[in-house]
Formats: C-alpha cells, structure tokens, sequence
C-alpha cells in the first residue's frame, strides 16, 4: 500500500499547528504503540484509562515519524497539533485508506435488540442476488466466506476503514454493519458512507454507560442524523429503514434528512406484517407493501424475526432488490447462531439458546415460546456483570411473570460476585418461584434433567459467546455444547 503525503493529510483537519515541518510520507496510521512500523503516523487517544499523550516516547523509539496530539507535547519529531484527536483518526483513517466505503453498498443496523439477526438476514438476501458480500458484527467481522474473530460489535474507526479496505480489495460490493450506541458517541462509525441505516427497536440496556434513556436514544439517533444530509446517493436514494410500532422510531423519522420507509404491524407502517402464524416449526406472515401484498414463511420464529425480516426486506428494497427476491432469500435462511437456537436431541425437549441479555429482549423470547410451549416453560437466565444494574430485577421479574421454572444463574459476572447479581436479580421475589443455581453448567444441566417430554428449555443471556467472563479473564464455555454434552452423556448411560 502507497503511503499518505503529509500535505495531504492536513488538507481535511483543523490543524492548530505543526512543528518541525517538512515533507513526509506516512506508511502506517495507529493509535496502538504496539503496532508501530517505521513511518507510522501515530495518533494520540485519551482513552478511559490510557492517554496516547503519554505514550509518545515510546512511540517514537519504536518507529514513528509522525505524532498527531490535541495537548501540548515534547517530541523531536514532527507533531501536528488539531483540536480532536478522535476526528483526526478517522478522517486519516479514511484518507490512508482511500475511502473504501464509497466503492460499496454500506448498510448500518442499529437497535437494542436485533442487530445481529437483521444483518445476517440481510446479508444472505444481498448475497442470494449475486453481491460480493461482508459483515461486520458482533459474532465476527466477515468477509466472502472468511470469518474473522472480532472483540467489539463495532471497531474502532482505523479498524473499520482497514477492514472495509480489505472488503474492497476483496471485491466485495455490499456490507451490513451493526452500529452500536457506544460506537456512534465515541465516534467509531465516523467516515463511513452508509446507504441504508436501519432502526430495529430501543428498550432498556447499556444505562451503566450512557446512564439515561434519553441519552441511549441520543446515541442511536446519530446514526441516522448523520445519513444523507447532502442527498448524494450512488446507485440509490439515501434511505432509514425504521420501526414505526417503537416510539423512539417515530422520533426518528424527523431526525433524518434521509427518505424513509417505516416497517412493522401497524396500520401506519409502509413495510407492514399482517395475518401472523407463529409455531414451533416457523413463522408466517402477509406482508403489505405499495398495494401489494406478499405470503412469507420463515423458518425462524418469533414476532421478533418477523420485524428483523421486515426491516431486511425495507433495507434491500432500498438497494434496489426486488420485493420477490427478498422474500425468497429471507424464506431459505435456517437461522443465526444463539437467536433463538434450537438445540436437537431425542428426549422430545425443545431446547433454546438465545442471546437475549435485556428486559425487552427476554420478554419477547419467552412470549414467543409461551405462544407454542405445550407444557413447562424452563428459563436458566442470569445478568452480566459490570453492566446496567437496574435492568437486573426487571429482567428476574419477567422470568418469573412468563416462564413456569425458573433456574437463576451466572451471565459473565466479570469483576463483580456472581452471588450479588442473583441477590439483586431475585430481590423482591418470592423465593418460592424461582431456584439459584450460581454455576451456568450445573443450572443448564439441572434444567435437562428435570424437563420432561413436552417441555421447552430456554437458556438465555449469552447466544452465540463461546466463553464466560469471570473476573477479567475469558473461560471456554459455550451454552450448546453444554446442551448437548449432556445428552450424550445420557445416552450413553442408557
């Protein structure tokens, strides 16, 4: 890769000042000391517990040529002053990188609940057209068939751009992207050119961060009021794809600039579900869009999917897909990784995992499940630790009001006692209507064994993760292969 002039790159900061000036090629943009080559640009981040301020020295020893600092610092090397650091790191981000997300189609899914779900749906739609595909989520980023590990829903902005530069080396043409509210007020999502951003819903979760709803809406809003504003479009229109039945998505639709298309099962939503079937094999609904109305089946269940296929079919149309076609992508999906996963075995237990870790998003499983259980509904569910307290007894409290045998356990407590959250979790509850079982294993094992034919397991909190974090270091533990770890067990018992 070609290095960035550093003419070129003052040309879009607000640049203070520069000292030592002189004509320079950057081979690299970082803001980690750890991953500094000769010729890096190396960018200062005050971070929450680690200011780039300080790394300097260090930075320079290792290679760097370039240092870009908002505070004043001593270096013998060029430094650029600006007033934002953070700004300064996307927007060379993209320069360095040659802005990748204009050469594709930029699809942004944000919401509380159904991120990962939607953007997998839409993904699979895009792909079944003939699109070169990528995602970029909380499972792992993809690329083509590639998948990669990823720490964050959303990366860092140099991440990002690096990312989608690799996409478009790759060919890939089109990306669908989860945008997380922590991502759009830190600035992760800056210099991206998204085409389609898509509002799935907005209930109670991350307040230990962004403390009241008001300012969790705030955060989600960005996405969209950031979209479109000057009405250049590359193949089509700019467009947010929103959920008309949420009441924060009605506030939405004036904070865009962008045009509109509004889904769900009202009467005032353009993209609208009607005649709804929901049943352990799948789910089937008419959808009405423009005068038409179109017969879906899905084999995902849940009212849940049918607003995540609702806001994937709003966003494909966008891109230019054909309403026939959606339809026909969205209907072959079998489902994502811990969304309402079913687990198989032979004990004639229907056993699922599910990610769902919020108030809304719990409820919305267990309503799903109580709408075809024929029996007990089990619930094995627990809350993470360094993570909104408040939603703790509220989410016990739907266990209890829905489910008929509840098994309270350990989500990834973190640096917090396993033993607290369950005390918050069940406090003001009767004891008499739930079991503490504190170990995930043991509480999951429990719920088999005591299930009979007929009855649904509902182990929640923790989906697709494939480790609990205990204290702050990462454990292998993965809900399914606990499920079926225990059957096979048995079956050799028997």
């Amino acid at each position: 890769m070609n290095g960035l002039q550093i003419k070129k790159a003052i040309h879009p900061l607000k640049v203070q000042n520069i000292t030592s000036y002189e004509s320079l090629e950057i081979q690299q943009v970082t803001q980690d000391t750890r991953t500094i080559q000769k010729g890096s640009c190396f960018i200062c981040i005050e971070g929450a517990t680690i200011d780039g301020h300080d790394l300097v020295s260090k930075a320079i020893e290792q290679g760097a040529s370039l240092i870009i600092a908002e505070k004043k610092i001593t270096a013998a090397i060029p430094v650029m002053y600006v007033y934002d650091t953070k700004k300064a790191l996307a927007q060379l981000s993209v320069l360095f990188y040659d802005n990748p997300s204009k050469k594709m189609k930029m699809v942004g899914v944000t919401g509380t609940n159904g991120k990962t779900t939607t953007t997998h749906m839409i993904e699979a739609v895009l792909e079944k057209a003939g699109h070169q595909t990528g995602i970029i989520g909380t499972m792992y980023n993809k690329i083509g068939t590639e998948k990669i590990p990823t720490i964050n829903t959303t990366p860092d902005a140099l991440t990002t751009q690096k990312l989608l530069k690799k996409m478009s080396e790759q060919q890939i043409d089109s990306c669908a992207m989860e945008v997380s509210s922590h991502a759009l007020v830190q600035g992760r999502a800056w210099g991206i050119d998204f085409d389609v951003a898509v509002f799935t819903n907005l209930s109670q979760d991350h307040l230990e961060y962004h403390h009241t709803m008001t300012d969790y809406f705030y955060a989600k809003s960005l996405l969209f009021s950031q979209l479109g504003n000057s009405y250049e479009c590359k193949d089509y229109p700019k467009t947010a794809i929103i959920n008309c039945d949420d009441h924060y998505g009605r506030k939405l639709e004036q904070l865009t600039a962008a045009n509109v298309l509004t889904f769900g099962v009202s009467e005032e939503a353009v993209i609208q579900a009607k005649n709804i079937h929901i049943s352990s094999e799948g789910t089937r609904f008419d959808l009405d869009f423009m005068e038409k109305t179109y017969p879906v089946k899905i084999k995902m269940i849940g009212m849940f999917n049918i607003y995540n296929a609702l806001a994937s079919f709003g966003a494909c149309y966008a891109l230019g897909i054909k309403p026939n076609k959606v339809i026909s992508a969205l209907e072959e999906l079998p489902g994502v990784k811990g969304r309402f996963e079913l687990v198989p075995n032979q004990a004639d237990i229907t056993v699922i995992v599910d990610y769902a870790h919020t108030p809304d998003g719990l409820e919305n499983v267990l309503q799903t499940v109580k709408e075809f259980a024929k029996k007990d509904i089990y619930c094995v569910v627990g809350c993470g630790g360094d993570r909104d307290p408040s939603k703790r007894p509220i989410m016990a409290k739907i266990a209890t009001d829905i489910a008929t045998k509840i098994i309270f356990t350990s989500d990834n407590p973190r640096t917090e006692d396993p033993e607290v959250i369950l005390d918050q979790m069940t406090s003001g509850l009767d004891s008499r209507a739930y079991i503490r079982v504190t170990d995930r294993k043991s509480a999951i094992e429990r719920s088999l064994s005591e299930a009979t034919p007929g009855d649904v397991v509902l182990i929640a909190g923790k989906g697709h993760e494939n480790y609990q974090i205990i204290g702050k270091t990462k454990h292998h533990f993965d809900d399914v292969e606990v499920v079926m770890s225990y059957f096979e067990n048995k079956n050799r018992r028997l």
